[in-house]
């Protein structure tokens, strides 16, 4: 509506205009008159006195022409800046309506979850009634049948003894006989069978039956449950400061602090804003990094870059730059030897590092020995680009029970499928933010059904396809803040690690949130920006870890079992693990992002050997996966290629 009134406007000013013009087009002739009597005076050819003689109405349309010819070009500079301002004005109205048509979305959405969770509640507080209620009556039952049986008793008892001392009675009253001596024999013996009879005159129940209801706790949990986050951070008044936009020394964290504002321009005071960082290489792979919300408002980035050069840092605030967004970045290498002897390798050395069997510990060790188990590349497939076979920032890979091997293409917005030998099969996503469109696919998984579920990260949500490509539904909107990897349990039920949320969520493929465990931090069951999940035959849930350098197992519910790994580069060492994977036998292969190479583990954690990458180095692994034919595939994103490589199990 307002750029039609803006047109509406500008198509009055220039009828204006126009007619201004129609008006003038007069006066040329009639100063051109005045022109001609000026000549006839100054060539003596008439009277000086009569043709200096200007009426005032001319003199007046002289001043009205000046200043017609002012006003006109200065509303044609004003109509050419309105003109230029119109597509500025239309991409904001997109923008806005995509806004707005995101937020209605995400209220239907959370209004859904909100009826779903309490729908929930209410069928989980039934059931407890229900089990209270039972419990109620069974113990009643079992108190009520041994005092029953104990009354029965004594009832039983007491009508023994007045009969028969009714009976006594009787006898004592009448005449003495031989019938009455033998009845009274009789009735001694009863009585004396009465007398040692043993009745239980004392209560074997008791009469408690109370009820224990601590609603106080969870009364408060109720009216505490649920809260609407939110905030009023806008990316255009928003900015980053810090010593990480200055400089960064290759292979030491930088840091870079971003302030949230609101629209005026004052600082956010809460956290919990959608909110993303990334630094790419010029060649268009990206070095991860970590943000930290410290629900002030203020958020820091920190990040690692593992080689020299020209990067770029590109932070965005509900998907849109902040100011000065993208960064140019200067990397160096440090001229303090110590600091870099401690930084250790970067990404992509080609260094071949060879291990041997360890036994009982899971902690790395700089010993590096033989490597009994000689695994070899058999092809590699891609170069950047974005044509079929082409890739830019690959991240995540599944392989299919059909022999079909599917990459990831984060920067393309697609998935490409492959043969096992390595053969394009197909391709398909589309760029967007709406349901069906992938914005930055970084995992992908293979249902038993066959659909494919893709992680997208940008649009903060799972999306499922069909095994042709054709979209079909989508999980997790409203819940997940930054889906990295995706995996699918024995039950058919949808594995997501939430990178950004640093929490494994577990969805029936309807959409219905199973569980869901973890949170940040460097405990047992927290992670620090955790990337893909595998599961192994036991229907355990295994999670590469990635700033906290480890290798997590956890059971289905979210109870740890399994912990190993240490930041190092020494065997059984992590330099921020990535892509994982478990074979038949249980063993389990993790793609190590910082040391650039793929470790073996058995089921328990013990580093078994290395897969021998020295012949085309890996740089800045990411997704793995074992392919229908016992084959390692992994995402080389550094390289912009997926390689594929012979596994003896």
């Amino acid at each position: 509506m307002d750029v039609t009134v803006n047109a509406a406007c500008l198509g009055t000013m220039c009828s204006v205009v126009a007619w201004r013009r129609r008006r003038l087009t007069r006066l040329p002739s009639r100063l051109n008159c005045m022109h001609t009597s000026l000549s006839s005076c100054v060539t003596g050819g008439g009277d000086c006195s009569e043709n200096m003689r200007i009426p005032g109405t001319q003199r007046l349309t002289i001043v009205f022409f000046s200043v017609c010819v002012f006003v006109c070009g200065f509303l044609c500079v004003c109509l050419s800046m309105f003109m230029h301002r119109l597509p500025q004005i239309s991409e904001a109205l997109i923008s806005v309506r995509e806004i707005l048509h995101q937020l209605t979305n995400q209220r239907a959405s959370i209004e859904e979850d909100i009826h779903v969770s309490f729908e929930e509640l209410h069928k989980t507080l039934d059931i407890r009634k229900s089990v209270l209620l039972m419990e109620l009556e069974v113990t009643y039952g079992l108190k009520q049948k041994v005092l029953q049986s104990q009354l029965e008793t004594l009832l039983h008892g007491q009508e023994g003894i007045i009969y028969t001392c009714t009976q006594t009675e009787e006898a004592l009253n009448g005449e003495a006989c031989t019938a009455n001596l033998q009845a009274e024999r009789g009735l001694g013996e009863r009585l004396g069978e009465l007398a040692s009879q043993g009745l239980p005159f004392q209560p074997e129940e008791n009469d408690q039956l109370d009820l224990l209801m601590e609603t106080e706790g969870l009364r408060r949990s109720i009216h505490n449950m649920g809260t609407i986050v939110t905030t009023s951070a806008v990316a255009s008044q928003s900015e980053a400061s810090g010593s990480g936009l200055e400089q960064c020394i290759v292979g030491l964290p930088a840091c870079v602090t971003i302030t949230t504002r609101d629209k005026a321009g004052g600082p956010c005071r809460s956290g919990n804003a959608i909110l993303s960082a990334e630094v790419c290489t010029p060649d268009g792979s990206v070095a991860d990094g970590e943000l930290l919300d410290h629900k002030n408002g203020t958020y820091d980035f920190i990040y690692t870059v593992n080689k020299e050069g020209e990067f770029s840092l590109a932070v965005r605030l509900y998907d849109q730059h902040i100011k000065g967004s993208p960064y140019r970045l200067r990397v160096t290498r440090s001229t303090d030897p110590e600091g870099a002897k401690r930084r250790g390798k970067s990404p992509g050395s080609g260094s071949k590092k060879k291990g041997s069997r360890r036994t009982g510990s899971a902690l790395g060790t700089p010993r590096r020995r033989e490597n009994p188990i000689e695994d070899d590349l058999i092809f590699r497939i891609g170069t950047k680009g974005r044509n079929k076979g082409e890739f830019t920032n690959l991240q995540g890979v599944a392989a299919s029970s059909t022999g079909r091997i599917l990459i990831a293409d984060s920067n393309n917005q697609c998935v490409q499928i492959f043969s096992n030998e390595g053969e394009f099969k197909s391709r398909f996503g589309v760029r967007g933010r709406s349901p069906g469109q992938l914005q930055r696919p970084t995992g992908v998984a293979v249902h038993p059904n066959g659909d494919i579920i893709i992680a997208d990260y940008d649009n903060k949500w799972v999306s499922i396809f069909s095994s042709e490509g054709k979209y079909k539904a989508k999980l997790g909107s409203g819940r997940l803040m930054g889906p990295k990897g995706v995996s699918v349990d024995k039950n058919g039920h949808v594995i997501v690690v939430d990178n950004k949320a640093c929490t494994v969520f577990i969805f029936q493929p309807t959409g219905k949130l199973v569980t869901k465990f973890g949170s940040r931090g460097n405990g047992d069951k927290q992670f620090a920006g955790p990337h893909f999940a595998a599961v192994n035959n036991s229907n355990e849930i295994i999670v590469t870890d990635f700033h906290n350098h480890s290798v997590k197992v956890f059971t289905p519910e979210g109870e740890l079992l399994l912990k190993f790994g240490s930041n190092g580069e020494g065997n059984g060492q992590f330099n921020a693990p990535t892509g994982v994977a478990v074979d038949i036998n249980g063993n389990i292969i993790v793609a190590d992002w910082g040391n650039s190479r793929i470790q073996v583990f058995d089921g328990s954690g013990s580093f078994l050997s290395y897969i021998n990458t020295s012949a085309d180095p890996l740089y800045g692994p990411q997704g793995l996966a074992l392919t229908s034919d016992g084959h390692v595939v992994v995402a080389d994103s550094g390289n912009h290629c997926f390689k594929v490589y012979r596994y003896l199990q």
